[in-house]
């Protein structure tokens, strides 16, 4: 695998992804990431190169590539004295810390397998994933570990080893500090880890009901990951930032697996308080930052800012967990120069269909296929749909071809069964793909609206909508109605200055008027402080179709095809 990896370094620099498609990839009888990877390729080559910056307002900590290794190795090496052997479930539940990286390096090595998890978890989170899987070892700080506690009062359960980050563990009982880490040895044996073997457990962040346990391996996030390093256009001379919570999926993405695996540097911005774009963009400048990750709700709070007034070194920036709306895009072009490029994943998958860096972008697509994946747009019945139809994101899985597809939903055979059909794996997204092989994102399955036989995509009308200077955000959904089946509803978080009235509702019905359709625009707008979203930053539609309209803040159309 070194050799595959050394070479897809080499075709990342010289920016020939096109070769990737050719590139023989082996699936070797054992596999270790951070043995073979971290530490035969990059600890080996540059132990003192640094590979995490840990920055907030105050100043900066860094970590080379030998002392990463050599932290993992202690942390290894105390949970084997602890009994804590492979396959030994580990839930990480803390802010973003070096101890994360800690044990990312460890948990792979050891082969241990690690469930991140979300601090905003509650209580009752904490007792659902308890519920489906008791961990050998919790590390929290503070404030989530009396969350642990509580639940596991609450079930009656007693996990076997229970670590502090950042405090005293003497003033909480039954914990102990990472300080007990400290004098063991660095090194530490790799276990001997199968490619197929579990690797992390993701809970999916649930846009559509209660979360699914996704089962990845030593496979599909090392290997897998290197389409997300090819979408980014990482090269080993970068310093990426990545903004993603811990507990989501696309950390593991763009703030592990990515970076580190082409031995690039990873800048991790900590804010504090409520989110503000000006400080994380003064940081951006002072760190160098040259490749940037962000989800689209945190872009569309930097355009708002003076993006040319920052001396920003910037070479590559792209955007997942939502779709990338056009304007999003311009906006960020005329603010620093750069294309901004979308991608599409899945906590199920790596990056499997995006633009890379060079291509011809077209503004609203996802961009193509991974160099990993076979994808097609397919109907309910496994068949193939022609170019511009509408149907089912799959990936073939009856090819053969190597890609970071999970393994299974951990204790749901039915739920397995039900996305992998007619030699596919059905990603629950509906897509067009167009005669050059661009795809267009739809929407879930779930929230495609059928509205007087027609059906609309919440997206292209949440498009529209956001190219009004007062809207920042839209979520578009269906609501019953007693002819058309559902009307088209559009929840609005207006822009700082702007507020909510019966006249700026009809300045937006008019102007959604003139962009879209008119079986595409929205029948009825409400105005909303804020929306519901997951940790990943996607919105909660299936909320917002339940939830009641708040007075005053609902209006309705009156023009033509109105509400009857």
């Amino acid at each position: 695998m070194q050799a595959y990896f050394r070479r897809f370094q080499q075709l990342a620099e010289a920016g020939t992804y096109h070769e990737l498609e050719t590139l023989p990839l082996p699936q070797p009888a054992y596999f270790n990431w951070t043995a073979d990877i971290f530490e035969g390729l990059h600890v080996a080559a540059h132990p003192t190169k640094t590979a995490l910056v840990l920055a907030d307002d105050t100043g900066t900590q860094e970590i080379t590539y030998a002392e990463l290794a050599a932290r993992a190795g202690r942390l290894l090496n105390f949970w084997r004295q602890r009994g804590v052997g492979p396959g030994a479930a580990v839930l990480l539940m803390v802010p973003v810390c070096a101890e994360l990286w800690d044990t990312y390096v460890a948990g792979i090595k050891g082969g241990q397998v690690l469930i991140p998890t979300a601090s905003i978890m509650t209580v009752k989170d904490l007792e659902y994933r308890f519920g489906r899987l008791l961990p050998a070892v919790v590390i929290a700080d503070a404030e989530n570990a009396a969350k642990i506690d509580a639940a596991e009062q609450a079930l009656g359960q007693r996990i076997a080893l229970k670590m502090l980050v950042g405090g005293p563990a003497a003033e909480r009982a039954g914990w102990v500090g990472f300080e007990t880490t400290a004098g063991l040895p660095a090194q530490a044996e790799a276990a001997p880890t199968r490619p197929d073997d579990p690797l992390f457990l993701f809970f999916t962040s649930g846009t559509t009901g209660l979360p699914k346990v996704v089962v990845h391996t030593h496979f599909s996030y090392p290997v897998g990951h290197l389409s997300t390093a090819a979408w980014i256009g990482l090269r080993p001379t970068d310093r990426h930032c990545n903004l993603a919570q811990p507990g989501w999926a696309k950390f593991a993405w763009s703030s592990f697996f990515a970076p580190l695996s082409v031995g690039a540097t990873l800048v991790v911005y900590q804010g504090s308080g409520r989110f503000a774009g000006a400080p994380l963009l003064a940081a951006l400048a002072r760190e160098r930052v040259s490749t940037f990750c962000a989800p689209p709700t945190v872009l569309r709070l930097l355009i708002l800012e003076d993006l040319a007034a920052y001396q920003l070194s910037l070479r590559e920036c792209v955007s997942a967990g939502e779709p990338l709306n056009p304007e999003v895009i311009q906006a960020w072009q005329r603010g620093t120069g750069l294309l901004l490029r979308d991608g599409y994943g899945q906590t199920e998958s790596t990056a499997m269909i995006y633009n890379l860096p060079g291509s011809a972008v077209r503004l609203g697509s996802m961009g193509r296929a991974s160099f990993l994946y076979d994808i097609e747009i397919a109907d309910d019945a496994g068949q193939v749909q022609p170019d511009l139809a509408e149907g089912h994101i799959t990936v073939r899985t009856d090819t053969g071809r190597p890609n970071g597809l999970f393994k299974e939903y951990f204790g749901e055979p039915e739920r397995q069964a039900s996305v992998f059909r007619h030699g596919r794996y059905y990603t629950g997204d509906k897509a067009y793909r167009d005669a050059d092989g661009y795809f267009w994102f739809v929407g879930r399955d779930d929230d495609v609206i059928k509205s007087s036989d027609y059906r609309v995509g919440p997206f292209e009308v949440e498009s529209a909508l956001i190219e009004h200077a007062a809207v920042l955000e839209a979520a578009v959904v269906g609501v019953p109605h007693p002819i058309k089946g559902h009307e088209i509803k559009a929840f609005l978080l207006l822009t700082p200055g702007a507020t909510p009235s019966a006249a700026l509702a009809e300045e937006l019905f008019a102007f959604s008027r003139a962009q879209l359709a008119l079986y595409k625009m929205p029948r009825i707008l409400e105005f909303v402080v804020e929306l519901p979203k997951t940790i990943s930053g996607k919105i909660r539609r299936v909320e917002l179709r339940a939830q009641a309209p708040q007075p005053g803040a609902e209006f309705f159309y009156q023009g033509e095809g109105a509400r009857r």
